[in-house]
């Protein structure tokens, strides 16, 4: 499923026009991703998941083309968690 197709069935959905549910969808990414790149703060949706800042730690690494060890910066990357009842929706149960 694509964004497009999301946009779609939420219009459908609730009779809204097509470009006001664009809006809001690309307002809703926008604002979870500001709140992730920005000030670092997970995002919590009760009932489907959680958009969650995690952070890898620094680590050296082989370059084998060069045959040279490097070392790989720590860095903040963004996770999803699906909620326990989604999980369980998932399972059929």
């Amino acid at each position: 499923m694509t964004k497009a197709d999301i946009i779609s069935e939420i219009a459908e959905q609730t009779g809204l026009q097509k470009k006001e549910v664009s809006v809001v969808i690309e307002c809703f990414m926008e604002t979870v991703k500001r709140n992730m790149l920005e000030k670092k703060e997970n995002v919590y949706l009760r009932g489907f998941g959680s958009f969650i800042v995690k952070r890898r730690a620094a680590k050296t690494a082989r370059d084998i083309g060069k045959n040279t060890t490097i070392t790989i910066p720590a860095h903040d990357f963004p996770s999803f968690k699906p909620a326990k009842a989604f999980v369980e929706e998932m399972k059929g149960e």
